[in-house]
């Protein structure tokens, strides 16, 4: 592979970072790494590359739930969110990586300011929501895959069941893996050098993470790790945005 042992390094310590993450909340993968891989790979490298581990963390956590995903929801999602994603994916390829990287950071510091600072209350909404938030969510997923916080706004005011919720976030995010599989194959993201050894060299880490993340769940004070979620996604978009102003 066209890269140093330290970079190596610092992937699988990020993979396994990101998915231990995504165990412990049943999301959260990508918005947890890719401020962190971009400093390490091209964006247009690292989308494609965290689809692989996003794709095998969601067959596992979808397969462990199944029972209880909320099937009306995701119905109900689904088609905003492939449009939402044919958007994002003609802005990844096109789009200079530059623009790409500051849209990253200012979502990421948007998203952490919307959460910390306005601290909504998680109260009911309409089905009718699912339309832009299933859009922007798409646009976000294709981009950058980091969907899944918008995903969770909608889902978190329409299920109560904090397992449903779980099931049905891990789900959604696993149809959004596949349908990206197709749309990234057909343009030409997996084509590029070294990436799918790399894919296959990090896989070992994000399941490592994932059994983490699981094994943690009902044993790590959830204060302690929303703080150090939160203290990693403020330093990983101050710092995007400020490399790429």
């Amino acid at each position: 592979m066209a890269f140093g042992a330290d970079t190596i390094a610092l992937l699988a310590l990020t993979i396994l970072l990101a998915y231990t993450v995504f165990g412990l909340t049943g999301f959260g993968s990508a918005i947890t790494a890719m401020p962190l891989l971009v400093q390490l790979i091209p964006l247009r490298m690292a989308v494609p590359l965290m689809l692989v581990f996003d794709l095998a963390a969601g067959l596992l956590m979808g397969l462990k739930n199944r029972r209880v995903v909320n099937r009306k929801e995701l119905l109900r999602l689904v088609p905003f969110m492939l449009a939402g994603m044919a958007i994002g994916l003609f802005a990844l390829v096109n789009a200079p990586e530059r623009l790409l990287l500051l849209t990253l950071g200012i979502f990421i510091l948007a998203y952490c300011a919307w959460s910390l600072v306005l601290q909504p209350g998680i109260r009911p909404i309409g089905s009718r929501w699912a339309m832009p938030l299933g859009i922007a969510g798409g646009i976000f997923t294709a981009l950058f895959g980091t969907g899944g916080p918008i995903y969770t706004i909608y889902l978190a005011r329409r299920l109560d069941d904090k397992l449903i919720l779980r099931a049905t976030i891990s789900t959604l995010i696993f149809i959004s893996g596949l349908s990206r599989l197709a749309m990234f194959s057909t343009a030409g993201l997996y084509r590029q050098e070294s990436l799918l050894v790399l894919a296959a060299f990090l896989l070992p880490c994000a399941l490592a993470g994932l059994y983490l993340g699981n094994h943690l769940h009902s044993r790590l004070p959830a204060a302690r790790v929303v703080q150090a979620i939160w203290g990693v996604l403020i330093l990983g978009g101050v710092s995007l945005v400020v490399r790429n102003l």
